[in-house]
């Protein structure tokens, strides 16, 4: 806004505080003034159309290329209500008599206002309902919002999450943490049944997260999550450092068959939850701690030396625990390669369970889903909505890289050319 537009706005706002006595009529003096604007810049357009006028008085987006012959004129007008964050307008468009005038500032079937589409979306990625949604707009804008409205805004979501699922990946990515979280989906047969939305967000070379996919599938297995780490390959997805994923049967064999160089870390979280599922609420307390002096030491030999003591206090009380921890201490093991940098970056998958928060938030409004294809772009569009916080590299992210550069010289991009050069 240029300081005479600005000087002129500041004038006009004078003049309604002194005139508005209460927020209803600052609104409609408001929707007033965008009604008169609207009509006139489509005014404007049909002068350029019928070159009454230069094409100069529009900006670039209201051209039109390509008018009619001279002899076309006016055919006076026609109503059209569109919806806005002012609620709905009637305006009056003009016509032309050869009607070829195609407005540029509200196409001819446009209903909505710019950004009140995406308003729409932004409610539904934060797990509203359609009724809830129908409530918040009338209240707020005064417009009636049904539910083939809401499909309309969000059909177009079908072809972007196409695009996003089959879209290139880097070719390297240093880590990647991988879940599933339960969702409820109404199948062909018409029966809700559980199924997992499998997640899987990555950290690329700058540290900043990132989602590379989302899967469903009826059950949480290690030959479904092989045929997802496929798909992360077939996309271009050809190295990764570090994965951090929980303690599912099967799960490190399916990521080593996809990637037989990749580290797998057992999130040390879930590890722990798990443990504690078999201990007593009088010990949860005392067993959480000693669990911690493993994982929490400074090298591998100090952790065995803590397991094996973990072992004497609690293995003939809790078995299960030492067995479990035992069975995968290798990829329990693999944060101890790494300095304390890196380590707070793989020993828990936080990164994932955010996500899953923000799925859980969103499926606490929405029972269940429709189908399968529902629940795909609805999780993608709340995903997405959250996703716009990730600005930042994470924590301590310059001496994770530097410490990748030695450890996978050959791997990282860039490092083995030079190498060899």
């Amino acid at each position: 806004m240029d300081a005479t537009l600005k000087l002129k706005a500041e004038q006009l706002a004078g003049e309604i505080a002194n005139e508005a006595k209460t927020l209803d009529d600052v609104n409609d003096l408001f929707r007033t003034l965008m009604k008169s604007a609207l009509e006139r810049m489509l005014d404007t357009e049909m002068d350029v159309h019928l070159g009454r006028r230069s094409s100069a008085a529009l900006p670039a987006a209201a051209i039109v290329v390509g008018g009619p012959a001279p002899a076309n004129r006016r055919n006076g007008r026609s109503k059209k209500t569109v919806s806005g964050e002012m609620g709905d307008i009637t305006l009056d468009t003009p016509r032309d008599r050869q009607s070829t005038f195609e407005p540029q500032l509200i196409a001819k079937h446009q209903r909505r206002l710019a950004g009140f589409d995406e308003k729409i979306l932004a409610l539904y990625a934060k797990g509203m309902t359609t009724r809830d949604i129908q409530e918040l707009v009338k209240e707020l804008y005064g417009v009636d919002v049904s539910p083939t409205l809401v499909s309309e805004i969000t059909a177009d979501l079908d072809a972007e999450v196409t695009a996003w699922r089959q879209r290139r990946l880097d070719a390297v990515w240093p880590i990647v943490y991988l879940d599933g979280i339960i969702v409820h989906v109404r199948g062909e047969n018409n029966r809700v049944s559980q199924h997992t939305m499998y997640v899987a967000i990555g950290v690329n070379l700058q540290g900043k997260k990132e989602l590379l996919g989302l899967w469903l599938s009826e059950t949480e297995g290690a030959k479904f999550w092989l045929s997802c780490l496929t798909d992360l390959k077939n996309r271009g997805l050809h190295d990764i450092f570090i994965v951090c994923v929980d303690g599912l049967s099967g799960f490190a064999d399916a990521i080593r068959a996809a990637y037989p160089q990749t580290k797998v870390q057992l999130c040390i979280v879930h590890l722990v939850r798990a443990a504690l599922k078999y201990v007593t609420f009088e010990d949860s307390k005392a067993v959480a701690a000693d669990l911690k002096k493993i994982y929490q030491s400074a090298t591998v030999e100090e952790a065995e030396e803590a397991l094996e003591k973990f072992a004497e206090v609690w293995g003939e009380k809790y078995p299960t625990i030492v067995k479990q921890w035992r069975l995968k201490w290798t990829d329990i093991i693999t944060l101890f390669d790494f300095p304390p940098a890196i380590r707070k970056a793989i020993y828990t998958t936080n990164a994932i369970e955010s996500i899953n928060s923000v799925i859980r938030k969103f499926t606490r409004n929405r029972k269940q889903y429709p189908n399968a294809e529902s629940a795909l772009k609805l999780v993608y569009l709340a995903i997405h909505e959250a996703s716009k916080r990730w600005t930042m590299p994470i924590r301590g992210w310059k001496a994770a890289l530097n410490h990748f550069a030695i450890m996978f010289e050959d791997r990282l991009p860039g490092r083995g050319e030079k190498k060899a050069a």
